[in-house]
This record gives C-alpha cells, sequence and structure tokens, in this order.
C-alpha cells in the first residue's frame, strides 16, 4: 500500500509542474486583435487576429490577416521547450508587405519556443531561410507575447536583419472586448428644433448601456461638462476601447434594434410628458419618440408602448406627476430620483436621463420653494418615501425654484445631490473599472515631520469650485500654479474610470480636496442632527478612498432666516471636527463668508474672496489688494474662490499683480500654516436659523 502511494506521490510531483505550465500559459488562450492607437501602423493589411490555443506544452498560434477582403492564415503549431521544424509552403513572408523578400516552398523553418512563468512571457525564434534579389539569406524572428494584468497582449518582433525604423509591437485584446460606438450630438435643445432628436438619442443610450457600456455621446463645446471628448479618448488610449461612430439616429436605432422594447410617444405641447415618458422609458427598456418620429419607429418595427399626445392637455405639473406615481412610483427604484431641471419652457437638456433610466429613477422637476404649495409638498412626499441617504441626480429648474431651496429640501430628508441635469455618460462610465493596480492618489505637498511656520507675508490658497468636470480642467494654464479641485466623491462608484481620467491627469500643483458638505452637495444647517454624523463619516470614508486630506462646505440653507448667508454654527463646525479626525482643515463658503475657526490644532477658513469670471482682471486686482490693505496683521491666509469658468492663465495674470509680499501657495501647505498660526478671530452663528 505504502509503495502504491509513493508511486501516485512521485507521479503527482512529475507532473505538478506540467500542471502549473499549462494553468500559467492558458492565460494566453484565445482570439486577440489589434488596438490600432497602441500598435505599429499594420498599412493596407487592415489588423490580424491572433488565435492562441494551450494543451499542456502543445501551443497553437493562428494569425489571421484580411487584405483587401481576402482572408490569409499562418498556423504556428509549437512545443514548449521544444524545437520543431515545419516545411514552408508558401512565399509569402508573414507581416511584410515593403520587402523584396520572399520564402522557399520546400525549405524549412525552425521553431524554439520558451514560457517564462515569472514573467508571464512567451517567446519564439523562428529561423527562416529566405530568398533575396541577389540570391539566398536567412531571418531570425524573435517572437515575444506578454500577458499583461489589464488582460491585453504585448506581442514584439526582433528581426535579426531590421536595426533601425520603429519597434514592431503591437498590443492586442480579447477579440470584440470594449468595442463600443459613439455619436456627436447636436447642440439644439429646444421642442422646436432638435430635442426630440436628442431625447430619442439620450433614451437610447440609456437603453443601450442596460447591460454594457455600449454608447457614448460626445456633447457639445457649449456643454456644461466639457470634458466628453477627452474622456472618450481616454478611453481609448488607457482603457483599450475601440470606438465606431454613429452618424444619424437611423444608423443608431439599426445598430442597438435587438435591445429596444418599445417606444413612448410625448406630447410637444405639454413639456412635462417627456418628462414622464422618461420615467415609464427606464421601467420598459424603451425609447421615447415625438409624433414625427413614428414612422421611423415603424420601419424598424418597433411597438408602441404608450402614447401621451393629448392625455395631459390643460393639467397643472403637479396634476400630470400625480397621476405618474400613481401609475410608475411603486416600480421605481427608491434608492435614486432624478430632478430633471435646469433650462425650462421650450428648452430641456436631458444629459442625465440615460443614468436614471440605469437606475429606474423616478423624473420629475418639482418645485422645492414652500411658496408653490403643492409642488412642495409631492416633492418632500417623494423624497421622504426614499431610504436614507438617498441619491437625488439632476438639478432643480430654473424656471420655478433655486438651487438653495432645492437642496435645503432634499438635505432636510438627509437625501445627497449628484448635479446636474446635464451630467454626460453615466450608463457608460459607471460600468468601466480603474485600470489594474491603479490607484487613487493626490498630489500632497506636505512632508512628514516637517513644521509650516509661516512667515509675516499675505498667503493665498486656490479651490476652483463646482467640481472637477466643469470649467478649467482642460484649459490654458492648468498646472502653472498651485490650485485645488473639488472632487465629486461620489463618481467613486458612479464613473471610476472618468475619475481616473483627473487623478492621472494631475500635475504637481493639482490637489483634490472632499466636497460639499456631506457624501454629496448637502447644506449642514438643514440636515436634521441626528442624521449629521453619520453623513459626516460617511464622507469621510469616501475622503479616504479617494486620499483627500481636505474637505469644503457650502450652506445656503433657506430655513426662514432674515437674510441670506452661508455661515455654520459651532455645533456643526465641532461635527466635522470630530467625524473627520484624519482631515488637516475645512473651507467653508460659495462667495466671501465669515465662519472662521481654530481648536488649537486645526482651522475652518472661509472664503475671502470670490473671484467671478465677468470680474475685470483690473477690478479683482484692486479687489484683493483692498483686502490685503484692510487685513494688517501677518501672517494674513486669503482662501481664493475661483468660479469655474475663470481659467487658470487669467488667474495667475490676477494674482501676479499683487507684489513680492504676497505668496501663492498648495492648499494643504496654506492649512497647515494657518494650523500653526492662525491670525483670525473665530466666528459663528448662534443659531442655525439665524
Amino acid at each position: 500500500m505504502r509503495v502504491k502511494m509513493k508511486k501516485q506521490l512521485v507521479l503527482f510531483i512529475l507532473l505538478f509542474p506540467v500542471l502549473l505550465l499549462a494553468e500559467s500559459i492558458s492565460d494566453f488562450n484565445g482570439r486577440w486583435e489589434i488596438i490600432p492607437g497602441k500598435s505599429i501602423d499594420v498599412g493596407r493589411y487592415g489588423g490580424f487576429v491572433l488565435d492562441v490555443k494551450t494543451n499542456d506544452s502543445d501551443l497553437t498560434i493562428l494569425k489571421e490577416r484580411i487584405v483587401r477582403g481576402r482572408d490569409y492564415s499562418e498556423t504556428m503549431e509549437l512545443q514548449i521547450d521544444k524545437t520543431i521544424e515545419k516545411e514552408i509552403s508558401s512565399f509569402r513572408l508573414s507581416g511584410n508587405m515593403y520587402l523584396g523578400v520572399r520564402m522557399k516552398k520546400g525549405d524549412t523553418r525552425t521553431f524554439s519556443t520558451k514560457y517564462s512563468e515569472e514573467t508571464n512571457t512567451l517567446s519564439v525564434i523562428e529561423e527562416i531561410p529566405v530568398l533575396i534579389s541577389q540570391g539566398a539569406s536567412s531571418i531570425t524572428n524573435t517572437h515575444t507575447l506578454i500577458k499583461n494584468d489589464d488582460d491585453t497582449l504585448t506581442y514584439r518582433i526582433v528581426r535579426s536583419s531590421r536595426t533601425g525604423g520603429d519597434d514592431i509591437v503591437y498590443t492586442l485584446k480579447r477579440e470584440n472586448s470594449k468595442r463600443a460606438w459613439y455619436m456627436e450630438l447636436e447642440d439644439d435643445w429646444s421642442i422646436d428644433g432638435k430635442l426630440d432628436q436628442n431625447a430619442l438619442l439620450i433614451s437610447l443610450q440609456g437603453v443601450a448601456n442596460m447591460d454594457n457600456p455600449d454608447l457614448y455621446f460626445v456633447y457639445p463645446e457649449t456643454w456644461d461638462f466639457n470634458f466628453t471628448p477627452n474622456v472618450r479618448e481616454f478611453l481609448e488610449d488607457q482603457h483599450n476601447f475601440t470606438f465606431s461612430q454613429l452618424r444619424t439616429p437611423e444608423q443608431a436605432l439599426r445598430t442597438f434594434r435587438e435591445e429596444i422594447k418599445g417606444y413612448i410617444v410625448w406630447d410637444k405641447e405639454v413639456r412635462t410628458s417627456l418628462i414622464v415618458a422618461f420615467t415609464l422609458a427606464g421601467l420598459e427598456q424603451a425609447i421615447v419618440v415625438s409624433e414625427e418620429q413614428i414612422p421611423l419607429m415603424e420601419k424598424f418595427g418597433i411597438s408602441m408602448i404608450k402614447d401621451f399626445r393629448g392625455q395631459f392637455t390643460g393639467q397643472s405639473d403637479v396634476q400630470i406627476y400625480t397621476w405618474a406615481k400613481a401609475e410608475y412610483w411603486d416600480r421605481c427604484a427608491k434608492d435614486s430620483i432624478v430632478w430633471l431641471g435646469g433650462e425650462h419652457g421650450r428648452i430641456m437638456k436631458p444629459g442625465v436621463v440615460d443614468w436614471g433610466m440605469h437606475n429606474k429613477a423616478f423624473f420629475q422637476d418639482l418645485s422645492c420653494k414652500k411658496t408653490d404649495v403643492e409642488e412642495y409638498a409631492m416633492a418632500s412626499e417623494l423624497l421622504a418615501d426614499l431610504k436614507p441617504m438617498s441619491m437625488v441626480y439632476g438639478w432643480h429648474s430654473y424656471g420655478k425654484d433655486s438651487e438653495a431651496e432645492f437642496t435645503t429640501l432634499c438635505s432636510q430628508h438627509g437625501h445627497r445631490i449628484s448635479g446636474l441635469h446635464t451630467l454626460p455618460n453615466m450608463s457608460f462610465l459607471s460600468q468601466e473599472q480603474v485600470s489594474p493596480g491603479f490607484e487613487f492618489k493626490n498630489q500632497h505637498n506636505l512632508e512628514p515631520g516637517k513644521e509650516y511656520k509661516p512667515e509675516k507675508k499675505v498667503y493665498i490658497a486656490c479651490i476652483q469650485t463646482d467640481c472637477l468636470g466643469l470649467g478649467a480642467w482642460t484649459q490654458p494654464g492648468r498646472g502653472k500654479i498651485p490650485y485645488a479641485w473639488e472632487v465629486t466623491m461620489n463618481w467613486k462608484w458612479m464613473a471610476p474610470a472618468m475619475l481616473e481620467f483627473f487623478y492621472s491627469q494631475a500635475t504637481s500643483n493639482d490637489y483634490f480636496i472632499g466636497s460639499l458638505g456631506g457624501p454629496g452637495y448637502m447644506y449642514p444647517r438643514a440636515i436634521p442632527e441626528d442624521k449629521l454624523p453619520d453623513l459626516v463619516k460617511k464622507a469621510a470614508a469616501m475622503m479616504k478612498d479617494l486620499d483627500l486630506n481636505y474637505f469644503e462646505i457650502m450652506d445656503h440653507a433657506q430655513l426662514g432666516q432674515k437674510e441670506p448667508n452661508n455661515n455654520l454654527t459651532l455645533d456643526i463646525i465641532k461635527t466635522y471636527f470630530e467625524h473627520m479626525p484624519d482631515v488637516i482643515g475645512f473651507g467653508n463658503g460659495y462667495g466671501p463668508s465669515h465662519t472662521f475657526y481654530s481648536d488649537g490644532d486645526r482651522t475652518m477658513i472661509s472664503f475671502d474672496y470670490y473671484l467671478s469670471q465677468t470680474r475685470s482682471e483690473e477690478n479683482a486686482v484692486a479687489d484683493l489688494q483692498e483686502l490685503i490693505t484692510l487685513n494688517k496683521e501677518r501672517p494674513y491666509f486669503l482662501l481664493l474662490h475661483v468660479r469655474q469658468w475663470s481659467n487658470i492663465d487669467r488667474v495667475k495674470s490676477i494674482l501676479d499683480q499683487l507684489g513680492p509680499d504676497v505668496e501663492i501657495v498648495p492648499l494643504d501647505v496654506f492649512t497647515e500654516m494657518a494650523n500653526h498660526t492662525p491670525t483670525f478671530e473665530n466666528w459663528y452663528l448662534e443659531n442655525r436659523d439665524d
């Protein structure tokens, strides 16, 4: 019995390396296609596909080429750690379209194959006798395949006869993986123009991306979020997407016809009917169309699900939404809701619709103004029916209420806002994770153990507000001066690859901060006192994930106070200090604010200046010099809010005119110096509704 067991053990030990080899080398199995932007030009061949098959130490590599519609293929049947010979049956030398070099039929090629488990590298040395114009010669090709962490292959060919030119290197991904389509949307959002076309396409995006990221839109240059072309390039360059362009709605419908379950007709005479149609479209995996587009639906054999023409004529918004709530609310998600506001009247910019559809959210644009009694009551009722800490996507209606009224009501229910109504491509971006091995690393400037003691100077730190995606990130000047950027922290799970786009592009002068008020846009004065600590803890955890150590608050809560202000109470300040122990400091405000606080170790500093994009450089310089004159004690810490539409070249030009005693410093250095020597006086609100 023991002898038999010993024989079995010896056999297993002998087989174990082979089993490990088979398991490791099997990573190469499959069909792999070229990523054009990461590969040497393939000329008229148009690319090739490698079909790799392994069986223990046996290896077969089939290279398929397409040349002007004609299929050429070449098979290499190999064995690991062995040299094999193969008779040449074709004169055509693989990969050669420029040189007068050919193989000789009947001669023999030799292949020697090695595999390195340590580097996950497969190497094939190919010895080829060739014919040239002067007679016989030979070429040695060293083929190297490397399996990368991002599930791509690097395929390199080194020829013994070649000493210059570009390296022959191809990057390949699995065949048909990360293939997607993109369209450029037209800049016409009017009901009397092309809103119906754009609404159809954005609802189609919600359908197309329900299970996979397949349809991406490049929005016009005037769009609030101006990064859509840059992110598409990033997805190609860094995430190995291959995009094909769709140029017409007909092409888009034809491409995604099988995913469309039906269509819903909205009424151009009742704008709100389109908002209701988006709710139903998300629930039914349908698209929205106007009356004029019905023949197009019939052409593609798409069936009608609902026709809203004439149904809501003469009704108020609250009547329409009351009907929609009775019909659809029970089927909608209870952890999110969409305010499809923004532009009003005959204009609508429904960029967030695909994401709302993806989440099966209820769409509306109810007023959050208390004097709009019925709409306010319904808005509050919907928010109350959501789960705790739910997401509110979109934005308030510019024609009904204010940002402050909208954010106040959402905060009173403990929900967090992720604006705007123009937020694009989330159904696509939510499904693409960060690159393998990528970590969110901030551009910190503080050296551990170093004391940051300020001199008798004026110190200025700049914060660009309104999140990363708006304004200056892609504009001239970024990186020239220290600059802090608000991070929309929920993008960590909503659009991880897009957040990677920003982090990976950051210069040493781009410092990211947490915002805004909570784990989303919230007003702490409006948040119920018993809910605020958990929301602050949630925000602190999100900051840790994103390597952020500075937090910003903005509070324009409408609580019935006599005059608007954006200041905080001591109990709120202490809540942030207590539940964000790893944060080095806090900023507050939007316009100039007056809340300042030091507990002896850390500080909260409000904006002392609001740099509007419409303020002339001359007047901005005069404003800042006036502040510097008024605040005579040195050091003076001046926190500067830059409205998002000012590019950094303009900001630098203004700050350069302030004189030699003014120093622009990174926000974390600014904060540590203020923590060391706080020259401001503590001031805060006595009551939340002051």
